[in-house]
């Protein structure tokens, strides 16, 4: 088995996003037994930098009254056998001495997390991308306390780039995406007015009038038992302009059917 220290050109892929997940390129799977080696090796390829033993113990184990040093010797011991056991060279990866525990710098690790925050800084149509790499909330399953803030802050840029997409996809005609994107924000944060608004804006394009008043509403209860507010400018207009298309293309239909298929033909007599 090709060892990643062996061969330079190797990468072991690591997914924090959603459930932990690291492979090797050929598809060796890093089997990490247990929710204490799971954090840990989480813990080392977010921070990558080596730290004190003492100080990823108490990140890891903070309520531990003393026993906490055990328990990372133990957590190391089962990281250093599933990177061997998926052929992942030790010496190219962990940087490990008797104070400090951390990644090499110089170890080649593709991070989903890493990628995920390189397409919110393109402004090339980034924040489509990351959209797609986005697999869950940071290290779904792992209730460590030290991971709780990362979870909020990547959680929250992901929102914001659901907003974005949802908002560039109305605007470039992709009704059906612009719904998918704005259903999805509402689902992890019903208060984002921007979410109401594009539905709004889509329905009023493709729905009924009943169906732009019942979304405009679900807006004006949220924000109202939530932040004891109404609906923004913005969206009153975007509101009235969805009611305005329902309208136009009611009386288009009815137009359509009023409308003879082919107009009376007359015919004069003769005396």
């Amino acid at each position: 088995m090709a060892m990643i220290g062996d061969d330079p050109h190797m990468r072991l892929g690591v997914a924090l996003l959603g459930r932990l997940d690291a492979q090797t390129p050929d598809g060796h799977q890093l089997r990490l037994p247990g929710r204490h080696a799971q954090a840990l090796f989480a813990l080392l390829v977010l921070g990558r930098r080596p730290r004190s033993r003492e100080a990823i113990a108490a990140d890891l184990w903070p309520d531990s009254d003393g026993a906490s040093a055990g328990s990372l010797r133990q957590a190391l011991w089962l990281v250093r056998q599933a990177l061997l056991e998926a052929g992942v060279g030790l010496e190219r990866v962990l940087d490990v001495d008797s104070d400090t525990v951390g990644i090499r710098m110089e170890a080649s690790i593709d991070l989903d997390v890493t990628a995920f925050e390189a397409c919110l800084v393109d402004t090339g149509w980034g924040a489509e991308a990351a959209v797609e790499l986005y697999g869950g909330d940071l290290l779904e399953g792992l209730g460590h306390e030290c991971f709780a803030a990362e979870r909020e802050r990547l959680s929250d840029r992901f929102e914001d780039a659901l907003a974005v997409v949802a908002e560039h996809r109305l605007g470039t005609g992709d009704l059906v995406g612009a719904h998918a994107a704005a259903e999805r924000l509402l689902g992890r944060d019903p208060l984002r007015e921007e979410a109401h608004a594009v539905l709004i804006a889509v329905h009023g394009l493709l729905g009924t009038r009943s169906q732009v008043v019942r979304q405009y509403r679900r807006l004006q209860e949220v924000l109202g038992r939530e932040l004891g507010e109404r609906p923004l400018p913005e969206t009153e207009a975007i509101y009235r302009q969805a009611l305005a298309r329902t309208l136009e293309r009611s009386h288009g239909r009815a137009a359509a059917i009023l409308e003879p298929e082919t107009p009376p033909v007359l015919v004069a007599l003769g005396r």
